[in-house]
């Protein structure tokens, strides 16, 4: 038991100083010839697995800073919240707003992904709709698909629409919304974006997003939750802040 407890430490410490390794590396340390002791110990530790690199890189689950996709990288290695590529991939489509093309994906993800697509789809895990000439991946949820392929046709007229458009907006007033736009916080620049994209009228959230740097469905997220009524109003004082109301004489 105290030679494990030790083995544990040593791989521990070692994790904790360099973020990562390879298995070839945790055997030194720990000590062993023998890779299923290093696979007890780091399952004993807790640990990830890199998604690149065919899994050959670890971390401890402790040490990723994962952005807001639940992605996060050290060096050239690339790990995820989800675990392997498969689950990422999956979690990811489940998650888009419009669906996503194996090269969005990749571009997210910056490794190889039609392959994991391919096979999500076969078993059923993920449903892949034709449009514009090209495979979208989306959620095996229908109800979720058909959302997230009616957010894609949009975007997709809107692209056809405000092509050309943005070089229309004045120079002065589109600083001034770059300007606007760099004061808010997420919700509200995702707000704002859907508030002028629906001014613009056809080809607004095309447009919009071009100006502001936003994907294009984003802005419609914006637009559909500012326009359908599901925006939570955020309290800018607290409850029973303010002037008393002064009583009614009689």
């Amino acid at each position: 038991m105290e030679r494990r407890k030790n083995r544990d430490d040593r791989v521990r410490n070692y994790l904790e100083e360099n973020k990562i390794a390879v298995i070839d590396q945790l055997k030194t340390v720990a000590g062993t010839d023998a890779t299923m002791t290093v696979y007890r110990c780091i399952a004993r530790l807790g640990y990830l697995a890199s998604y690149s690199h065919r899994g050959q890189f670890y971390t401890l689950q402790t040490t990723p800073q994962f952005d807001s996709k639940g992605l996060w990288s050290y060096r050239s290695a690339m790990f995820s919240r989800y675990g392997n590529l498969l689950e990422t991939a999956v979690a990811l489509v489940g998650q888009s707003d419009a669906g996503i093309t194996a090269t969005e994906l990749e571009m997210i993800l910056h490794v190889e992904a039609k392959h994991a697509l391919l096979r999500l789809h076969r078993q059923g895990r993920i449903a892949r709709v034709r449009l514009e000439g090209r495979f979208v991946y989306m959620s095996a949820d229908n109800g979720e698909r058909r959302r997230q392929e009616l957010m894609r046709q949009e975007c997709d007229a809107n692209r056809e629409l405000g092509a050309g458009f943005t070089e229309l907006l004045p120079e002065e007033l589109r600083a001034a919304i770059v300007l606007f736009f760099s004061l808010l916080d997420e919700k509200e620049r995702r707000l704002y974006a859907g508030l002028e994209a629906a001014k613009l009228g056809h080809g607004g959230d095309r447009k919009i997003a071009e100006i502001l740097g936003l994907e294009c469905h984003t802005v419609a997220k914006g637009r559909r939750e500012l326009f359908g009524g599901t925006v939570e109003r955020g309290r800018t004082r607290r409850t029973g802040g303010g002037r008393k109301l002064a009583e009614k004489k009689a």
